[in-house]
């Protein structure tokens, strides 16, 4: 038995190491033929002695058994995404904001690397092997995806082992990509199969790797280049350079036109070199990123709610295509948001066609004087999105139409608002059927009405059904309805059934925000609730009482009273309440901790961490989710995240659960 451990480990060693120099070296040092002859002498052995088989063997890729679903990962540093320069000016403003935000004289230099056209992922390594993989989803959570990722050969299973020590634990984030020569004879091989032709290969990699059968994704030609970390556990970085330069040795592929920039001047340089290199790459590249090199100036810098201060992705100028508006119609979003969308007659841009192109919002349709009728010019904004640039006037013939967005909503007939110094028009049903998944959605989730079960793919199937049609009709559902929905067993309807029961006693607040008014989140609920004493005093505010409350401005104010105001959003909340729900509106008597922001990192042993967020909520206190100069205490439980070493770097008061409980 020795003998043929030892067989086995000298023959995954070779074809790690053989995959190590074909995907991250560049540099093949054995033919196709001795690698395939590896893999079988590997895959024998194995299949004839499994008790030796280990998660981390290269035999391993493929096999999975499918899921039934996807399954959801949280994120333990948010993917956040980045701001965007279209000109060279942008760039310039994005340089100068940098150096005026840190100490005079410093010396501030940039890493440049392509943009890659691909689906975002993050890969978690613990001792070196692969845990967990996901997407990059919303930020904050993404899509559990980790047997696809295992298909692809040039994500390392395990980290190679070098001079640098692997870490503990390795959150490495990537874009996975197909090349433009692997999509070609990808979609050659589906048109002969009589399968989906894919549009282009962003979508092509991005469809590969949400498949629930990982043997699926295991024949598409993936490929993934690493781009920086998330938590890093047992060694440290100082600067992206570093970082960069480490993957590789740990096995992880890096692209080789990364660079190293001292300034404007040379970031302009590399912006455009990569810009003229763009179609002689056998990949989609659609724009450049810049970062700070520094760690220490990148958390000085900061991050907004949604994008770091310290890095921007500079996009490549987009190709344009003349084309005619057809027709313009109102497009409602899983928001409510009205977007007018035209109808154009199919242009090809960049290899794809293009029939529809977002007008944004009625402002931008003024300003650009855009009419039906029109000769446009089209374009794909990111290459991705298509846009209308301008109308061409010179082409008019006098029987062009103007358009406005229409005062109720094409879908339910909802009355559509515009609120003061907003570009977008909303509809204001909370029952429209173009929300309707989004709403539930939201209604159902854990801040809000906390439905444990009632997930996106459950909510799709109760809507097609027509078995939701309105909010309450949650509350009416059976156990034999759900029986009937895909992959909804006895056990399963039962949960889903009791978790919706036991939603109906719930606070004020979080009903409030359940309801999805918009700008009302868990804050302003929480408002809403220490200012008045019933619903119905709620109902009845007008947006001028409301303004007077500390925090809620005008926008706010009349988005709550136009939601109020709409007869259809009253007769839902009406029929809810007679469903059952109850609310609760605690006695405000003790408010010791008002005006003190707290922040919650790591498991708690007496509490979950929403019950802790509303405990300090009910003491007049307000929890946020990130840690910032405006924190007063940040509450670490077991095994707290990146939020406490913000907490020590700003210099913020740090509680134990326990001295978060004396204090309360």
């Amino acid at each position: 038995m020795a003998e043929i451990k030892e067989k086995i480990k000298r023959l995954r060693d070779k074809i790690r190491e053989a995959n190590y120099n074909y995907y991250v070296k560049n540099e093949p040092t054995i033919s196709d033929a001795e690698y395939d002859q590896l893999m079988r002498e590997l895959q024998d052995l194995e299949e004839s002695n499994p008790e030796l088989v280990s998660p981390d063997s290269p035999t391993q890729r493929v096999g999975a058994e499918p899921m039934d679903e996807l399954g959801t990962v949280e994120h333990t540093i948010p993917l956040m995404s980045l701001d965007n320069a279209m000109k060279e000016n942008e760039l310039k403003n994005f340089v100068d904001r940098v150096k005026r935000n840190l100490p005079p004289n410093s010396k501030v230099e940039y890493v440049a690397e392509p943009k890659i056209d691909g689906l975002a992922v993050e890969l978690v390594y613990e001792s070196g092997i692969l845990v967990e993989g996901s997407t990059r989803g919303n930020g904050y959570t993404g899509e559990e995806i980790t047997k696809n990722l295992k298909t692809i050969r040039s994500i390392p299973l395990s980290l190679r082992q070098s001079d640098r020590k692997v870490p503990d634990t390795l959150e490495v984030r990537g874009e996975v990509y197909m090349s433009k020569t692997d999509f070609e004879e990808l979609n050659a091989r589906q048109a002969k199969e009589d399968k989906k032709i894919f549009s282009n290969p962003r979508n092509a990699a991005a469809g590969s790797l949400r498949q629930l059968d990982p043997s699926i994704t295991s024949r598409r030609p993936l490929n993934i280049f690493c781009y920086s970390s998330g938590l890093i556990e047992g060694t440290s970085f100082t600067s992206q350079e570093e970082l960069i330069q480490a993957l590789p040795e740990w096995g992880l592929r890096v692209n080789p036109y990364i660079e190293k920039c001292n300034g404007f001047d040379q970031m302009v340089k590399y912006w455009d070199k990569m810009e003229e290199r763009r179609d002689s790459l056998d990949y989609e590249i659609d724009g450049v990123v810049f970062k700070v090199n520094s760690f220490d100036q990148q958390q000085e810098l900061g991050t907004t709610t949604r994008s770091p201060r310290w890095a921007i992705a500079g996009k490549f100028q987009p190709r344009e295509k003349i084309t005619k508006i057809k027709s313009i119609e109102a497009s409602v979003g899983r928001t409510g948001a009205i977007t007018p969308v035209a109808n154009l007659k199919t242009v090809e841009i960049n290899g794809v066609e293009v029939s529809h192109a977002s007008l944004h919002n009625q402002d931008e349709i003024d300003r650009k004087d855009i009419r039906v009728g029109d000769e446009v010019v089209v374009k794909r904004a990111g290459d991705v999105i298509p846009q209308v640039v301008k109308p061409i006037k010179e082409k008019r013939s006098g029987n062009e139409s103007p358009y406005h967005i229409p005062k109720t909503c094409p879908v339910c007939g909802g009355k559509i608002v515009r609120e003061e110094d907003e570009a977008k028009h909303f509809c204001t049903n909370i029952n429209c059927e173009a929300q309707l998944k989004g709403r539930i959605e939201h209604f159902a989730s854990k801040d809000a009405m906390d439905i444990d079960g009632l997930g996106e793919k459950i909510i799709e199937q109760l809507v097609e059904n027509g078995l939701i049609e309105k909010l309450e009709d949650i509350y009416a559902l059976s156990k034999k309805e759900l029986m009937n929905l895909e992959r909804i067993a006895s056990k399963s309807a039962d949960n889903l059934l009791s978790a919706i029961e036991n939603s109906k006693n719930i606070r004020l607040a979080r009903f409030l925000y359940a309801l999805g008014i918009r700008n009302v989140g868990r804050h302003v609920g929480q408002l809403l609730e220490n200012n008045y004493t019933s619903l119905k005093n709620i109902r009845n505010a007008s947006a001028e009482e409301l303004c007077q409350i500390e925090d809620i401005g005008p926008v706010v104010a009349n988005n709550i009273a136009n939601f109020f105001s709409e007869d259809k959003n009253q007769n839902t909340i009406d029929a809810l309440l007679q469903s059952g729900i109850e609310l609760e509106i605690p006695e405000k008597d003790n408010q010791k901790l008002e005006g003190k922001t707290f922040v919650f990192t790591g498991s708690l042993d007496n509490k979950t961490r929403q019950e802790a967020q509303q405990t300090v909520e009910d003491l007049g206190g307000r929890a946020t989710s990130s840690v910032s100069g405006n924190t007063d205490y940040v509450v670490a439980g077991k095994n707290p995240g990146s939020k406490l070493d913000q907490a020590q770097e700003l210099d913020v008061e740090i509680l134990s659960e326990e001295q978060f409980e004396d204090l309360i």
